[in-house]
């Protein structure tokens, strides 16, 4: 086994704060959203960011943001545009989250 890091301590330390690890599950949550818009863009469309803006009726800089951190300025509108120009749709879940 791997011998733990003073930095690997500090970490697992910070999962255990209910608070830090609730940043950390939204935090990752926002970026599977931009990870599956680059998905959907690159693979199964082939196109740009700045063709899929076109469609979108938006700025390449902002599919980026969208795609590279999307919790910083990510609307449901906005997703709604990428969606239907990915021919997509959107759908919102809650689902049950781990007990911390």
């Amino acid at each position: 086994m791997k011998k733990l890091t003073s930095w690997d301590l500090y970490f697992q330390k910070q999962l255990g704060d209910p608070e830090i690890r609730g940043l950390i599950d939204e935090e990752l949550e926002s970026l599977r959203v931009g990870i599956q818009i680059a998905r959907w863009r690159q693979k199964k469309k082939g196109l740009s960011q700045a063709q899929l803006a076109a469609r979108a009726g938006m700025s390449a800089p902002d599919v980026s943001r969208s795609e590279n951190s999307p919790a910083q300025n990510m609307t449901l509108g906005t997703l709604v545009k990428i969606a239907r120009a990915l021919g997509r749709g959107v759908a919102v879940t809650f689902p049950a989250r781990r007990s911390s």
